[in-house]
């Protein structure tokens, strides 16, 4: 029978082991691999091209390889008169008759300037009269490297070739390197990171966020909510814990929208303040103290609710004996909650502590709709900050790699919390097999 059980309990575990490889190790393998990227909006997610622009001709002035007349052969555009730019000049609608007096008279020479050029055609008979179609009449037959996008390395060796420029290897590396508009492998990403102005201040933002919650609201209101619950008849007890969870079932849109028809200068507070003449005031963004508060109350109500429900349901499970021996003993009630209650609760606090680390450590949803990480960023948290650096931002380029890359931070900071945490609960003394069954 125990092979059929094994069996039994792999085909029961099938579905969940799916569900951890598709929704956890592979956005987090996923993640680690794009944190070593430069991966953005402007590279792409796929290959890119090879395209010299302006800007890079700009940065290239700081290469010592590159002085400053080989920077401008590579910024000309000359003007050269051969079969592919009478082709052009067939796209572009050119006359006939002018096309073929340029071929008659032009054919083969080239121009270092587009004011030479148009010089030379305005000797034509058949030229345009106006200056404005004769300049358009120039373009089809403009040669240069700029803005040009080359889908192979050997296509801009090609046309750097037709303007004359010649390079040396380390030149040409470097210019390649540089107008790759793809993603390549780096480690930029990290010492970015590290050397960015704002990274301290979100990393404190963090950590007091966490760390403030965490203790007053998602542990220790919810373990105060328990344990006053439990003394309370079973009929009261039953409402007061389906109030509180109120906050985790209200949709977060919901949820944050009446705090905020509470706490905004035209919200309930403001309106109940200005009857005593006070001016109406913005408690949620209009200060720093004031948006730390609301961002600790909105995201501690939800976390309260959850703790409440698993501490409850542990100290319901706790012998109904042991209480009323202590009761004949002469227990007072904080006798009970100390020494029986919390002692039997150390599973139930490592869970929660743990799994509304890891939640408070990524979770943003609520700070964005409540106060957007402001005012300024005195809000913004580390999941936050990944959020509009990867995926929302006013600047429109998304960092996807540096964004992969704060993301990964956040995971190694949770294993190594969660390491933690079960060294100071002591799990391997919780796991241990009872003296009574050795």
């Amino acid at each position: 029978m125990r092979p059929k059980t094994s069996l039994l309990g792999l085909a029961f575990l099938t579905p969940a082991l799916l569900m951890v490889i598709l929704f956890f190790l592979i956005p987090v393998v996923l993640t680690g691999v794009f944190s070593f990227t430069n991966m953005s909006t402007a590279t792409g997610i796929s290959g890119g091209d090879y395209m010299v622009s302006p800007v890079i001709i700009k940065r290239l002035a700081d290469d010592p390889d590159f002085d400053q007349k080989l920077l401008e052969q590579l910024n000309a555009t000359t003007y050269k008169v051969d079969d592919n730019g009478f082709a052009r000049a067939v796209e572009a609608n050119l006359k006939p008759a002018f096309i073929k007096e340029i071929k008659g008279n032009l054919d083969g020479k080239s121009f270092k300037s587009r004011r030479d050029f148009e010089r030379a055609l305005k000797k034509l008979k058949s030229r345009p009269r106006s200056m404005r179609e004769l300049k358009l009449a120039a373009e089809p037959f403009s040669s240069t490297i700029l803005n040009q996008r080359y889908a192979t390395i050997d296509d801009l060796q090609t046309a750097i070739e037709a303007l004359g420029v010649s390079l040396t290897d380390a030149q040409r590396e470097t210019l390649f390197q540089k107008a790759y508009t793809g993603w390549s492998w780096t480690t930029e990403n990290f010492e970015k990171l590290i050397s960015k102005p704002g990274t301290q201040q979100i990393l404190f933002n963090t950590l007091f966020y966490v760390v403030v919650t965490l203790i007053l609201f998602n542990v220790g209101y919810a373990l105060i909510l328990a344990v006053t619950t439990f003394y309370l008849p079973a009929g009261q007890a039953a409402i007061f814990r389906a109030l509180w969870l109120l906050p985790r079932i209200t949709p977060a849109v919901i949820y944050v929208l009446l705090w905020k028809w509470t706490m905004w200068d035209n919200g309930f507070i403001s309106t109940i303040t200005t009857w005593f003449g006070m001016e109406p005031f913005n408690y949620m963004k209009g200060s720093v103290t004031g948006a730390w508060t609301s961002v600790i109350l909105i995201n501690g109500f939800v976390g309260a609710s959850m703790g409440m429900l698993i501490f409850s349901s542990a100290i319901n499970s706790i012998p109904s004996s042991m209480l009323h021996a202590s009761e004949v003993d002469g227990a007072s009630r904080w006798q009970q909650v100390r020494h029986i209650i919390l002692p039997q609760l150390k599973w139930p606090i490592l869970f929660v502590t743990s799994y509304q680390t890891l939640s408070l450590l990524t979770s943003f949803e609520q700070i964005l709709l409540s106060t957007n990480g402001g005012p300024g960023s005195s809000t913004t948290v580390w999941s936050l900050e990944a959020y509009f650096t990867a995926l929302n931002n006013y600047a429109g380029n998304l960092e996807y790699g540096f964004g992969a890359s704060m993301a990964l931070v956040l995971v190694t900071v949770g294993i190594i919390l969660s390491l933690l945490y079960l060294r100071l609960f002591k799990f391997d003394e919780l796991v241990t097999k009872p003296r009574i069954e050795n």
